[in-house]
């Protein structure tokens, strides 16, 4: 079944979880080992190479599914994730001023229209690699995450809002009723992706006492984000082949807690059918706040 198929009307009528299964990859991923006492880790900007973690992890081989038959039935806000077709016209996405121009305008102009946003307030962006020391970035190289994690939590969600727009702002848009969504779009900038693809959970499996909060020390600062206990129920999805016309779109976290997706977990993997030459995993992540004032 191909995406054209899966028609609007299914797409707004069907839960992801309640259809048939598509064909799968069997794959490990790293989740975080429950502990009594609460994990931190020295993140790259602190270290100056790969994070330093205070906690034990553990892999578990599960299946994660091919998302791309039920691309049109995805939806932020019952999945946490989507998949979509978004060319760019930015030929170089490791040119720090193309991608702080060109590509940052693309990405506003792209969530206004997808989510209705009136402001989009971008504040970072990430190059990954998988290849030697990993994609060069303006506080260090970066390789990819390959721990299942969400980049906020119900604490430090509302505290990146104070720390981007300033407690008065963040205090008007609180008391006004706005809704923030904090959104990452995550591009390949070289395709297909034939190495350490992305794996994302269905938010709707994920239970709340799975996602464990840990500390992230920044050289002036420390944040905070959740890692992911393993769990039978949860469900994984992956976009094989990705290109660099197709972005992700995943949720981080959501001011509204009304029962809809909240937080993502995500992480990349090792498929067991990598080619020995396949070419490295080359990505850009750009992190953003969506806000919804009407």
């Amino acid at each position: 079944m191909s995406v054209q198929t899966v028609s609007r009307t299914t797409a707004q009528a069907t839960h992801v979880s309640s259809r048939a299964p598509f064909t799968a990859v069997e794959a490990a991923l790293t989740f975080i080992t429950p502990s009594d006492t609460k994990p931190s880790f020295h993140s790259s900007a602190v270290t100056g190479g790969a994070p330093r973690v205070f906690f034990e992890t553990e892999r578990h081989v599960v299946p994660i599914h091919d998302m791309r038959p039920l691309a049109g039935a995805l939806s932020l806000d019952r999945e946490g994730f989507e998949l979509l077709r978004r060319p760019t016209a930015v030929e170089d996405l490791y040119d720090d001023a193309a991608v702080d121009t060109d590509y940052f305008a693309e990405i506003e102009l792209l969530l206004k229209l997808q989510l209705g946003a009136d402001r989009v307030v971008i504040f970072d962006a990430t190059r990954r690699s998988d290849a030697g020391a990993g994609a060069p970035n303006r506080d260090g190289s970066r390789g990819p995450a390959s721990r299942v994690h969400v980049d906020y939590t119900a604490k430090s969600g509302p505290q990146r809002v104070k720390d981007l727009l300033g407690e008065d702002e963040a205090r008007r848009l609180a008391e006004s009723g706005a809704r923030i969504v904090q959104v990452n779009v995550w591009r390949p900038i070289r395709g297909p992706v034939e190495r350490s693809p992305l794996a994302l959970a269905d938010a709707s499996s994920v239970r709340p006492a799975d996602l464990i909060a840990t500390d992230q020390v920044f050289p002036d600062r420390v944040g905070e984000i959740y890692h992911l206990a393993h769990e039978a129920g949860q469900r994984w999805y992956y976009a094989p082949w990705m290109t660099a016309d197709e972005v992700l779109l995943i949720k981080g976290w959501d001011s509204l807690d009304d029962g809809r997706a909240r937080f993502t977990p995500h992480g990349a993997f090792e498929q067991p059918d990598t080619p020995a030459d396949a070419a490295p995993r080359e990505s850009i992540e750009v992190r953003t706040l969506v806000i919804i004032e009407s």
